[in-house]
């Protein structure tokens, strides 16, 4: 995961690019393996933890409506993180935060909380940046810290390759 967080902080730097995070299912955990990289600070602008619904509308500016028609782990939840992490849709639309990328990861790692539709390991994640918005659902296996450590690698590596083109 180091490596993959080394590589993903050059990249940004060649791109002139900062990072922003909202998390929910892996508390803090992307953006402490991407602090773990020396100089980080050069690349990465802030971390958001939003666990709880309530902070995901407080912080990352997740509408009620999409936590109600789409439930806490879904990709229209995931977007909306990565979009108010990064800057908002006004404040982008102003010019501000162009150089801005964000990252959002929100899911059940477990134990509890799954259902039927939504298994324990569903993660939705959600990139925002230059390129527009991207969101992808993943199904993990293992348990909570394998799930929440997935969910890190795929998050950076599908970054990487957003940012690389």
């Amino acid at each position: 995961m180091h490596a993959l967080a080394e590589r993903f902080g050059a990249a940004l730097l060649r791109a002139g690019l900062e990072l922003v995070t909202a998390e929910s299912c892996t508390g803090g955990g992307l953006a402490a393996a991407v602090t773990a990289v020396p100089g980080a600070s050069q690349w990465f602008e802030r971390g958001l933890v939003t666990y709880s619904n309530d902070a995901k509308r407080e912080l990352a500016g997740v509408s009620e409506d999409a936590l109600e028609h789409n439930g806490a782990v879904s990709e229209a939840v995931a977007v909306e993180m990565a979009e108010g992490a990064r800057g908002g849709q006004e404040l982008l639309a102003e010019g501000g935060q162009e150089h801005r990328i964000a990252i959002a990861i929100t899911g059940t790692a477990g134990p509890d909380g799954g259902t039927a539709a939504k298994p324990v390991g569903t993660v939705c994640m959600a990139w925002a940046g230059p390129w527009g918005t991207r969101a992808e659902t993943v199904l993990f296996q293992g348990g909570r810290d394998e799930v929440r450590r997935q969910s890190v690698v795929f998050a950076l590596a599908e970054a990487l390759r957003l940012v690389e083109g």
